[in-house]
Formats: structure tokens, sequence, C-alpha cells
């Protein structure tokens, strides 16, 4: 094992970051230089792990090297293998024909999906909504355009977007305005383009009162759908200006 990296049960866990790019902290310190530059082959490995849960050797090795013949992928499977054991030995257990991280191991990914989870759970309390941290926030491996990668970043993204919009929405219900607001703004910001965000935003506004707010919320994301996709907002939306004096007609 190479000096200062240490093992998985020492007494930081380490975790994996797979939002914004991948990384791994081995101590609680930050990327070392070393675990930093791990070959791609190997970053895979550990991605695929950290979002399959346990699959086996021939799954993955299918999964990581599908353009090869079987005996290649194994072959290119167990070198990957040996350089993570070499850069973070028992960051990966095996048992029997699978593979897996070991237990205590931290993934970015994980947290996500368990602030999903609990923030839209209908018996979570008022006192426990909040807006996912900052580190959270990413996109899962920008840049990586695997077949299970883009299916998984597709899915995170749909799953963030649906609990920012839930959360906002009970807020709302709570007349607690201001984090209701917030919660919107951080859907919109995440997916410019997403009605059901900007439906969120306008909802928010109009239950505080706001009316000015709600209609120049829905003026500026008609202007922006007509200038991006040439489109105009559903009846869904519009229902909720209708009547309120809305700004400049759509363009033509």
């Amino acid at each position: 094992m190479p000096e200062g990296v240490p093992q998985v049960d020492g007494a930081t866990a380490p975790r994996i970051v797979l939002l914004d790019g991948f990384t791994m902290d081995l101590d609680g310190r930050g990327p070392s230089a070393e675990v930093d530059h791990l070959p791609r082959a190997v970053q895979r490995l550990v991605a695929l792990l950290s979002l399959s849960g346990q699959p086996t050797r021939t799954a993955v090795a299918g999964q990581l090297w599908p353009d090869v013949v079987e005996e290649h992928s194994h072959g290119s499977l167990r070198s990957a293998l040996w350089r993570l054991q070499k850069a973070a030995r028992g960051l990966i257990e095996t048992p029997g024909d699978a593979l897996r991280l070991a237990a205590g191991v931290r993934v970015d990914v994980h947290e996500l999906d368990d602030w999903s989870r609990r923030v839209m759970n209908p018996e979570t309390g008022l006192d426990e909504l909040d807006l996912p941290p900052a580190r959270l926030q990413g996109e899962l491996l920008p840049g990586w355009y695997d077949d299970w990668v883009l299916l998984e970043r597709e899915r995170l993204r749909q799953q963030r977007m649906h609990a920012l919009e839930v959360v906002a929405a009970r807020l709302a219900r709570a007349r607690r305005f201001g984090q209701a607001l917030q919660a919107a703004l951080a859907a919109v910001r995440a997916e410019p383009l997403r009605e059901s965000a900007h439906r969120t935003v306008v909802r928010v506004h109009l239950a505080e009162g706001n009316v000015a707010e709600a209609v120049r919320a829905y003026d500026a994301f008609r202007i922006l759908i007509d200038d991006e996709l040439g489109i105009h907002p559903t009846a869904q939306m519009t229902r909720l200006v209708d009547g309120l004096g809305r700004g400049r007609p759509a363009r033509t």
C-alpha cells in the first residue's frame, strides 16, 4: 500500500465523489495526487461499483469493456483491480464472483439519494425540509458518455428536480414563502427550460400574494422558451396567470 493511503477501516471513511467529476478522498484531507491521477479504467471501475451495488465480475467486465471479447475484458478488469489495490487497498471487496465497495465507503450520489428520499417522504417534518448542500448539486460525471452513466445521470437529474419542487410546494403550503422560493429557484437554476420548475415559482409568488412577481416570472419564462425553443407555455401554466394582466404578448 502506498505511503499515506489509509485503509477503508481507518478512522475516517473514504468518500467517492462522482458529482461534478470523479475524485476520491481516502482520509478526509481531499484527493491525493496519486488517486486523482488514476487511469480512466480504474476510475470507471470505481464509479460503476459506486452506482451498481454488487455486480458480478462478468457484468462489470461487459459494461466497462463492451467491445472486446470476454477473455480480454476479464483481463482488463484484473489489471484495473490490481491498480486500484495499489492505490487504495481495501476499497473494493470481492465476495464470491461479485465486486462491491467496502462497507463504510461513502458516495456522494448515495447522499443525494438519501436527501431526495427524505424530503419527498410525506411523513418528513417541515423542519427537516432543506435544499441539498452545494456538494450535491453538480452533474454526474460530466464528460462521461458510457450508457450506464447516461442512464444514471438522467435518473439523478429527474430525482433532484422533483425533490426540489416537492420541497417548494410543501413549504409554500406551510406559508414559509422565503424558503419555498429558494427551493423553486434552485430548480429553475438547475433546469432553466423546465416548465414545472417555473410553474412552482409562479405558484409560490401567488400564494404569498405577490401578483406582479408571479406575472413577471411567467413572462420571463415565456420569453425564454420562445427565444430558445420557439414554443409557448402550456395551458397548465398560462391558467395560473389568466386575468392577472400579463405583460407583452408572445413573440411571433
